[in-house]
């Protein structure tokens, strides 16, 4: 279990985009159920056949991961969640089971609710409901661009992708990512990402110190990339427009 924080701690601390972007009479139906706590890194919030009976909001640099395993038993990630968005149980009525593992990939903050609260919230509120049903046609936008992306795109483009991705939500340039989560993000076998690894740090992309990636430079890095960052943000503009972490350069 994570660190209780308190509500007045976190209230002036806590960085969800998502939950910032409610208005004012509907963020008032949860903020009495809303608790705060940490989450470490590698902590499991569900895995499948869980009951889905919490809905987790990563806040600041907190980063979630979807990980789907394969047949020979190795994790493939599918999808990032930060400061953006929320996990379990966003669009659903009542408790459901998870499908995947969803880990926390990068700890710190987290504002948690319990799910039949924002089910009381959205039975209340039409516009709350509309939001996370926005929200939820966002997840699958991106979930549908990392299929294709899986699919089309270079193991050395898709790790740019990734890179950038986690820099984006965490707003450093530091990202603690090793080459073993690494591959299991691009789904390959260690010396994979290894390998391309390498070639960045030979080519002054980044740097690697234990446990994690330093970008050295960010517009490199963005010319080995694919577009598919880029596609799903242009979608969050249109559909939630300030929910997608903004910008960020080292």
């Amino acid at each position: 279990m994570g660190d209780e924080i308190s509500n007045t701690d976190l209230d002036e601390r806590c960085d969800s985009n998502l939950l910032r972007a409610l208005r004012p009479a509907d963020y008032a139906l949860i903020a009495p159920h809303l608790e705060f706590s940490t989450r470490q890194s590698g902590e499991l919030l569900y895995k499948p056949r869980d009951d889905v009976a919490t809905v987790y909001f990563p806040c600041g640099p907190s980063l979630v991961s979807f990980l789907v395993t394969n047949e020979d038993g190795h994790d493939v990630e599918t999808v990032l969640i930060g400061r953006e968005g929320a996990v379990g149980g966003i669009v659903s009525s009542g408790h459901l089971p998870a499908y995947c593992r969803i880990v926390v990939k990068f700890g710190g903050p987290f504002a948690i609710l319990p799910i039949e609260m924002l089910e009381a919230a959205k039975r209340q509120s039409p516009s709350l409901r509309g939001l996370f049903a926005r929200y939820a046609d966002c997840v699958l936008a991106q979930i549908l661009q990392s299929t294709a992306c899986n699919a089309i795109h270079s193991i050395e483009q898709r790790t740019a992708k990734w890179i950038i991705s986690a820099m984006e939500r965490t707003g450093d340039s530091i990202v603690p990512l090793t080459h073993e989560e690494l591959a299991s993000m691009l789904g390959v076998g260690r010396s994979y990402a290894s390998r391309v690894v390498q070639t960045f740090k030979t080519d002054g992309i980044l740097d690697t110190r234990r446990g994690a990636l330093v970008i050295q430079d960010r517009a490199a890095l963005e010319a080995r990339s694919c577009a598919c960052n880029e596609s799903v943000k242009e979608h969050f503009d249109e559909v939630l427009r300030g929910v997608y972490p903004e910008d960020f350069r080292s």
